[in-house]
């Protein structure tokens, strides 16, 4: 089959492939910062805005040397061995997984929200099966989709930030100050502690163009780094510093499943609220095709690499491996009927797995530096920049785990089994050697019983056989003699025959 030339991605569809997910955070990021940091959100946010500047030249040493698709699994394979890569691997999938489906069910409910009688499961489903399809017909038609979501985000927030901005202007800062001068439980240390450790949920997708790279255009790659930083850099920080200024505490804590739609109401009436409504809707959506073609990267690079089955290589016409769309849409539906669309749980493999992926690239990049220092790279990170980054990622990991407890014990439920997976898949052949050892060692006694007793039986028959049969003719003739031997071959058990001719 003749595939189609397959165009490289510019750094628009490349940002907004992986910028949809990452902007898409300052929907939820805001509200769940406020709650655990307060009146020092926005504080906690351009923390984690420095953090992701850090990862911007780590990410940039790690695939400029190793131009390959995989993300934190390439990093690894390329410094330790397969199993450890495979690790980084499974807890990236982990993290698309939880994505796709939290990305989908919450477009749903924004969908929902506005038009009550759609079905919310139903309604996931066929947008998991949507984007599915989009991907099957390839990375080109994919992001012009994904183009359109990036640039009506930016501009839905752009629109909301301006009509903050007046509403600021003519009542002033009041609820900011009244807001400010809110007592903070445990001080501005554990609140800016516990902030951090929520609001570095908010750079989740930063990851994802490592693990397209080989789709993107020359010099294209770090470019997407850094307009995916600038992104969450100012909207992140200033959204919640907003929602400060014009909304109260409590009123914050009560809406936060849809802050940014109740100050599109509160600033410039219902239909901005729809109008954010219909783009946290996009927006989400436009974080499942991020899942689809970042899971396309990585899982292709493991088969290649012969950890997965070779059957899902296969290709369409337009180069796309539509077997291994169809295989992550299928756990995506298996997640979500599991769950029954109560998706709490997977928060908890949603937020490790995503933090554990961009420590293991940490971690990646230093043994770059160490096993790979030959290699040339178009920028360095510092080792300073990046023992830096990996103690901020850890503390958020910690936070996280105090805040919530149970997501620990969630993230193993769904880590373990698929790790055992990717492990047997990865050891099959020492599986399968030890399977028939096993069997031989098992049947080998059984086997010499039977030979033992198969030679007996050839030792009885060959006895019997050996008996000799004498028979009497008054003559020589041949016609004579094939008769008596057919009549013995049919009827006597021997393999001797003896003629006496009387006269």
């Amino acid at each position: 089959m003749k595939y189609k030339p397959v165009k490289k991605l510019n750094e628009l569809a490349a940002t907004a492939i992986c910028g949809n997910d990452i902007s898409s955070s300052c929907l939820y990021v805001s509200a769940l910062a406020i709650i655990y940091a307060g009146q020092y959100a926005w504080l906690a946010l351009l923390i984690v805005a420095a953090v992701l500047f850090l990862f911007r030249k780590i990410y940039g040493e790690v695939v400029g040397a190793l131009p390959l698709n995989g993300g934190a699994y390439n990093a690894l394979l390329n410094t330790t061995n397969k199993s450890t890569a495979s690790l980084a691997a499974t807890l990236t999938l982990l993290s698309y997984m939880a994505t796709a489906v939290i990305s989908a069910s919450e477009a749903m409910h924004y969908v929902h929200s506005i038009w009550h009688e759609i079905p919310v499961i139903i309604a996931t489903i066929f947008l998991l099966g949507i984007f599915m399809g989009l991907t099957i017909l390839g990375i080109g038609e994919s992001s012009k989709v994904a183009i359109f979501i990036f640039i009506t985000h930016l501009v839905s927030l752009t629109l909301l930030a301006g009509f903050c901005g007046f509403y600021l202007f003519q009542n002033g800062f009041e609820t900011f100050f009244s807001n400010y001068d809110q007592p903070i439980e445990g001080g501005i240390k554990q609140a800016l502690f516990f902030g951090f450790a929520a609001a570095m949920l908010g750079i989740s997708g930063f990851e994802s163009s490592a693990n397209f790279v080989e789709e993107q255009d020359e010099g294209v790659f770090p470019k997407t780094l850094r307009n995916m930083w600038i992104v969450v850099s100012v909207f992140n920080p200033l959204m919640a510093f907003l929602a400060l200024a014009i909304i109260a505490m409590p009123d914050v804590q009560n809406n936060q499943e849809a802050l940014l739609s109740f100050m599109g109401g509160r600033v410039g009436g219902n239909w901005l609220s729809t109008l954010i409504s219909i783009d946290a809707a996009l927006v989400l959506s436009g974080a499942v095709l991020t899942s689809y073609v970042g899971v396309s990267g990585l899982l292709e690079r493991m088969t290649l690499d012969r950890i997965l089955p070779q059957f899902l290589l296969k290709k369409n016409n337009r180069g796309s491996s539509y077997r291994i769309m169809i295989m992550f849409f299928i756990m995506c539906i298996s997640i979500l009927m599991i769950t029954k669309g109560e998706l709490g749980a997977l928060a908890g493999v949603y937020t490790i797995s995503f933090l554990l992926v961009m420590t293991l690239f940490g971690f990646g990049n230093i043994l770059l530096k160490l096993k790979r220092s030959k290699l040339p790279r178009p920028v360095k990170a510092s080792p300073i920049a990046i023992i830096l980054a990996i103690i901020a990622v850890v503390t958020a990991i910690v936070g996280n785990a105090i805040m919530n407890p149970p997501y620990l014990g969630v993230f193993l439920e769904y880590f373990l089994p698929a790790f055992l997976f990717v492990l047997i898949m990865l050891n099959r052949t020492k599986l399968l050697k030890a399977i028939l050892g096993l069997i031989k060692y098992m049947f080998e006694p059984v086997q010499k019983s039977v030979q033992k007793i198969n030679f007996k039986i050839l030792r009885l028959i060959e006895e019997i056989n050996s008996q000799e049969f004498v028979f009497f003719t008054n003559d020589d003739d041949v016609a004579t003699l094939n008769k008596v031997m057919l009549y013995v071959s049919k009827n006597e058990h021997t393999k001797k025959a003896k003629s006496c001719i009387s006269d």
